[in-house]
């Protein structure tokens, strides 16, 4: 078993869909990044890399490569799971947290869910995400960003 954490923040700004854990939220706002920024799958692809020693997202999905831009991070997910396959890894189970005062995410969270285990290839029961708030501190509570916490376990 291993185990990696991850974290991920990007600006919120107008023009850009909001895209969380796969699902298109409806806000006023949505996330400043190279690929659709969903900071949510961000931070796990990060977690699960880190668990299997193989460096971060940047190092194998570069924001430098137009082949990424606008791209579903589902889709670089999937990639992920390829990844940690080829060095004989496989997901047991992962748990996230979005940090963010604004929009309330509550009724989201079953889609990102069932979202994230299709891309692992592994149960509900076996994803979590959380979301919280800041009480209005900091750059997630002023709405400025938002921010995901991940870890991962892998067999």
């Amino acid at each position: 078993m291993r185990i990696g954490t991850g974290y991920d923040v990007h600006r919120l700004t107008k023009d850009r869909d909001l895209i969380l854990g796969g699902v298109k939220i409806p806000y006023e706002k949505g996330l400043l990044g190279h690929s659709d920024a969903d900071v949510l799958l961000h931070a796990l692809m990060d977690a699960m890399l880190g668990a299997a020693a193989l460096g971060d997202i940047g190092s194998h999905f570069p924001d430098s490569d137009p082949a990424y831009e606008g791209i579903s991070s589902i889709s670089l997910l999937r990639q992920t799971v390829l990844l940690l396959r080829e060095k004989g890894y496989q997901v047991g189970n992962v748990d996230t947290t979005i940090i963010a005062q604004k929009p309330k995410l509550a009724s989201y969270l079953p889609q990102m869910r069932e979202n994230i285990a299709a891309a692992l290839e592994i149960g509900t029961d076996c994803v979590s995400v959380k979301a919280t708030t800041e009480e209005g501190l900091g750059f997630t509570g002023s709405g400025e960003g938002i921010a995901a916490q991940a870890v991962c376990l892998l067999l």
